[in-house]
């Protein structure tokens, strides 16, 4: 054969040299050798006695070998240390070496075969050709493809599985789920099917593989699981996974070429999954850049050598980039038109698209689900069964959800989407008495009237929450203005508690926090109490390094700008795992009705009462030292470390928290990971894993996959900081009216850092400001309160930037807290256990 057929085929050829004794002509412009077992060269067997190269490495400079050889100079082929085939020249003139090393070839056959030195007849040998029929024999007496597939049954009817010896690429954009194809075709073939797989993994490492996996495999959230918070349940089926035939390999310096060395030596191999290969060139993944086309070839001639389907991952959609990878099967994902959506389109190298298939990401657990063949429409008081179990109403339900459940959107509190994603497990699992246990909690949140955005999905959601609500007899009042949902009237208690769970939702709103209306942009008028908005643009507009105020609207949908989101801002929502939290109603002196947490303390904490902390101005308070980019954000992509003269954004590993007395100290931003675990955060959070690495809290720094950055200045906001700490001091001995409107619109001018509505105007559009300046409050936050643990305080809640409860004697605060009334002070308050935590005042 040709060099660069010999090239794809090197494995196979080198096993049929190896176990057969089989020789094999190789011609390359004129240049002709023989791939040939040792005894055609016993000298090859010493060490040294000839250049010797991994087959990896041979197979990379094959082309060079053949030349090599070609000249009378034998390169030897090895599997680690082991010569195992030679490489000679092909023709007697060429040079071969002399009889005392080995007899040299002397004869090439017809079959691509060489004679040994003995025969001398040269007699040629015709090659074997195959009738049709002995083919159709072979295909029938060998009975259907019995390949590994997807588990999933509309992508396994489009695509008929994986077929053995064949490289299958799937191909997905960041974020759209491509690993988890890769992880549900590992978790059917070795957990169901029974058969060994090779999980090469360059992007996650095994914990997080085998997290994802319980986490698909039992509808765990894989949020909670990655904090190491398994559940009896989850527990014994992480112990009956322990003797599964998946070996999973993420060693440092992961190859293909490594990958192709280690399977020939996996038992009963069935399939190799890869995951991933990176389109952005990273020094440290071997498998990224500009390696992967030749790493697509070696895989390609893995798949071949070992007769095995070989699955790999590459991060990126890009045509080009597919073009060059050239593999067998190409899966492309993407977003479909419906949200909840993800669209398949399988392709064959030789004939383009052979059909599409839909899938459903269930990215809260780690998997892929089986997408309906047509939604059911959902109608109030409908019991007719959709599909799997549960009515029309809980299915509708529950896909409507599922932008939001999955991860896909966001804007939903964060206990009703506990609620709708519990549905969506249990509707997947069909267990009847566990939707009629959940149906209280949902039908209570559905009847809550909870703020949704004001979206196709947002008003879809509205209308299948509605629904749900009228089916358990509990009508919901009337939607949130923003969602367009269906309106109930009414006046009842009942729908005060719902207002007041409503309003519970918006616990992230802090200290003087309210919702921007329009002329909110205007300046304050001469004489108010405090004109934070101008002090705020005075403040940026004194820097010397020319900040860029507002993002130019045609530049917001590229760059780093949509990678942002509110959940950067890393509050931790936390209760102790030994403390239960209820929601329990609560009225106003007003008349008003809403609702507030109880929590209940277990007898084993002993005596003692809730120490509730208050922070003063956690917002302002930040903005005496929040690390900021003043300048355009340039793409830095992967840094070997924190540059502490840069900020901006960050793409890094979530780094593994074992401690219970503490909640992560990244918060809720671990609650949304990408495909391979990672999660984007702004510096504050990079400057604070780096302190708790110093401290010996973290072992390490996680690796920063990309970034997004600029030069950093921590003083921007601080003449806007020294104003509203003075303000604060004079105006909170006054209160009354001036000390509302001090806070009313130090909130706004904070808020219009990052203006959400298209319509609300703003001398700012600076989301990364906006969300490092509410990082450096949460980071603040919970360092106060890890120092007080540290101390033997016992915590058990935080939440936001500025709540924190503790468990102390009566009358006694944590001493690491300052009390007071200026800004990083607190107010502290006692109540016994079991009572209701009040609302915070001023």
């Amino acid at each position: 054969m040709n060099a660069t057929d010999a090239r794809r085929e090197l494995f196979a050829l080198v096993r049929r040299a190896e176990k057969d004794g089989l020789t094999t002509l190789i011609h390359k412009h004129g240049e002709r050798v023989v791939l040939a077992p040792l005894d055609r060269l016993p000298a090859a067997r010493k060490a040294d006695a000839f250049p010797s190269h991994a087959l990896s490495a041979a197979q990379k400079d094959f082309g060079e070998l053949v030349t090599l050889a070609a000249q009378g100079r034998p390169q030897v082929l090895r599997r680690s240390s082991t010569p195992i085939a030679v490489l000679l020249p092909a023709d007697a003139t060429s040079g071969s070496p002399s009889s005392e090393t080995a007899a040299p070839p002397s004869a090439v056959l017809a079959g691509g075969a060489v004679t040994s030195s003995n025969d001398q007849d040269r007699r040629s040998v015709p090659r074997r050709l195959a009738s049709l029929g002995d083919a159709i024999g072979a295909v029938l007496a060998a009975g259907p493809e019995t390949g590994p597939t997807f588990g999933l049954s509309g992508l396994d009817a489009a695509t008929g599985g994986l077929q053995s010896g064949r490289l299958t690429l799937v191909a997905a954009a960041p974020n759209v789920g491509g690993s988890l194809l890769g992880l549900a075709t590992a978790r059917r073939t070795a957990l169901v099917d029974n058969r060994r797989v090779l999980y090469a993994a360059s992007g996650p490492n095994q914990a997080d593989i085998m997290r994802r996996i319980i986490s698909a495999e039992t509808g765990g959230d894989y949020p909670r699981l990655k904090q190491g918070r398994l559940t009896p349940d989850e527990q014994q089926v992480a112990r009956e996974l322990a003797h599964a035939p998946l070996m999973i390999d993420d060693g440092s310096e992961l190859t293909a070429e490594a990958i192709a060395e280690t399977a020939p030596y996996v038992e009963d191999l069935a399939l190799v999954v890869v995951d991933r290969l990176q389109a952005a060139h990273n020094a440290r993944l071997p498998l990224s850049g500009d390696r992967l086309p030749n790493a697509s070839q070696a895989l390609a001639g893995l798949a071949r050598a070992l007769r095995v389907p070989v699955l790999a991952i590459v991060d990126s959609a890009d045509p080009a980039l597919l073009k060059l990878l050239d593999a067998d099967v190409l899966l492309t994902l993407a977003p479909a038109d419906d949200p909840g959506i993800v669209q398949v389109t399988i392709a064959e190298r030789d004939f383009g698209v052979i059909g599409t298939a839909c899938l459903t990401p269930d990215l809260l657990h780690a998997r892929f689900l089986d997408t309906p063949a047509a939604t059911h429409a959902a109608g109030a008081g409908s019991e007719e069964p959709a599909r799997g179990s549960g009515s029309a109403v809980e299915r509708e339900l529950a896909e409507a959800a599922l932008p939001y459940t999955s991860g896909a959107r966001q804007g939903l509190p964060a206990s009703l989407t506990h609620e709708l994603a519990a549905l969506r497990s249990t509707l997947a699992s069909g267990d009847r008495a566990a939707l009629d246990e959940l149906a209280a909690p949902l039908a209570e949140a559905a009847a809550t009237s909870p703020r949704l955005p004001d979206t196709a999905e947002g008003q879809r959601l509205a209308a299948a929450l509605h629904a749900y609500a009228m089916a358990a007899g509990r009508p919901a009042s009337a939607q949130h203005a923003e969602t367009g949902g269906p309106a109930v009237s009414g006046n009842t208690r009942a729908e005060s508690e719902r207002e007041a769970d409503a309003e519970a939702e918006v616990e992230v709103e802090v200290e003087g926090e309210v919702e921007l209306q329009p002329g909110d942009e205007q300046d304050e008028p001469e004489g108010a109490p405090f004109p934070a908005l101008k002090l705020l643009k005075d403040a940026v507009g004194r820097s010397k390094m020319h900040p860029i105020k507002v993002i130019r609207g045609e530049e917001r949908e590229g760059g780093p700008w949509p990678l942002i989101s509110e959940h950067m801002d890393g509050e931790p929502r936390w209760v102790h795992p030994d403390v239960t939290s209820t929601r329990v109603p609560y009225d106003r002196p007003n008349g008003k009705r809403v609702r507030r947490d109880q929590l209940d303390v277990p007898d084993t904490f002993g005596d003692g009462v809730l120490c509730l902390i208050d922070r003063n101005g956690s917002y302002p308070s930040a903005c005496s030292a929040v690390p900021l980019a003043p300048n355009k954000l340039l793409h830095t992509g992967p840094l070997e470390e924190f540059d502490r003269a840069g900020a901006g954004i960050y793409l890094i590993d979530i780094p593994q928290w074992s401690r219970t007395d503490m909640p992560h100290p990244l918060g809720r931003i671990t609650d949304r990971p990408d495909d391979a675990g990672r999660v984007w955060v702004t510096t504050p959070h990079i400057k604070q894993l780096a302190r708790l690495v110093r401290d010996g809290h973290l072992p390490a720094m996680p690796a920063i996959h990309d970034s997004w950055t600029g030069k950093a200045n921590e003083s921007l906001f601080k003449p806007f900081y020294e104003a509203a700490r003075t303000a604060r001091a004079d105006l909170i001995q006054t209160g009354g009216e001036p000390y509302k409107a001090y806070k009313t619109r130090l909130s706004i001018a904070l808020r219009l850092l990052w203006p959400k509505r298209q319509e609300q105007k703003s001398p700012f559009w600076r989301p990364d400001w906006r969300m490092s300046m509410v990082a450096e409050a949460s980071v603040r936050h919970w360092t106060v309160a890890f120092k007080a643990v540290q101390e033997g305080h016992r915590l058990i809640a935080l939440r936001n930037v500025d709540a924190a409860v503790f468990w102390t004697p009566p009358g006694t605060a944590p001493d690491t807290y300052r009390i007071g009334t200026g800004f990083g002070e607190v107010k502290a308050k006692f109540i016994q256990p079991g009572q209701m935590i009040p609302e915070g005042d001023d």
